[in-house]
């Protein structure tokens, strides 16, 4: 690391739990962020802020002025721009050492499965259940740690599905693609604007501490937020033995 480096990311350093050596892990770290939206946002300013050397950013949508409320990646002056591109202007001006890969388009298929493959980690900030299944499929597949996150409404949730764990449980064993329920959307519905903010700094908070291999992550556990109330809630999650995605028989 550099003299800008050391000092940028001196108080990453000075923690003993990561030091030089887990900053070193971040810079060198590529990350994939499905979703430059209310989870996407905060997730990709905490891990360029951080310092991960590539981040990718995929979404095929546009800057709306109802996006405004939650999506801080976003600027007013950046209403009609892919939100792809506009948040690779905004997380270069937090850190110009971070490389941005804007993706326009909603990764599917072949262009999904290369991203997955690439990517040290993977982060779910999408808001629909056939993204999710895909990009589920993906990271077991390519065996990616998984940091899904999920905000609606006051209620948010978040866990992390870490294929290369032999007992991990992956998004499908709590989710079924079978039992798929319609997409709930916040334009329907609305969502508290900070939940957003919350949930999405935990999925960079989650993202840095496998990228690390530090801490205990969320890996089986499923956290549920109140945020009306403010008060949380954890259930533990299986792996289903019989999953379409993971089970015995896939392995």
């Amino acid at each position: 690391m550099n003299d800008e480096q050391l000092l940028r990311y001196s108080r990453h350093i000075l923690l003993p739990e990561i030091g030089i050596e887990g900053q070193e892990a971040i810079t060198n770290a590529r990350v994939l962020i499905v979703g430059a939206g209310g989870l996407g946002s905060p997730a990709a300013c905490y891990l360029a802020a951080a310092g991960v050397g590539t981040l990718v950013l995929a979404d095929g949508d546009e800057v709306d002025l109802t996006n405004l409320q939650r999506q801080i990646l976003h600027r007013t002056e950046a209403v009609g721009e892919a939100k792809a591109i506009s948040g690779q202007r905004t997380l270069s001006e937090i850190n110009p050492q971070c490389q941005v890969i804007a993706i326009v388009e909603r990764l599917e298929n072949a262009a999904l499965d290369k991203q997955v493959a690439l990517a040290d980690v993977v982060l779910d900030c999408c808001d629909n259940f056939a993204t999710r299944h895909a990009i589920n499929r993906a990271c077991v597949k390519h065996q990616k740690p998984l940091v899904s996150g999920a905000a609606i409404r006051f209620d948010g949730q978040i866990t992390v599905f870490d294929s290369r764990e032999p007992d991990a449980p992956c998004y499908d064993c709590l989710f079924p693609e079978a039992e798929a329920a319609d997409d709930v959307r916040c334009a329907v519905t609305g969502v508290f604007a900070p939940l957003t903010g919350i949930i999405g700094s935990m999925q960079a908070a989650e993202a840095l501490k496998l990228i690390m291999g530090c801490g205990q992550s969320l890996g089986g556990r499923l956290l549920l937020l109140d945020a009306f109330n403010m008060s949380w809630r954890e259930v533990r999650v299986p792996r289903d033995t019989s999953c379409a995605v993971c089970g015995a028989a896939m392995r």
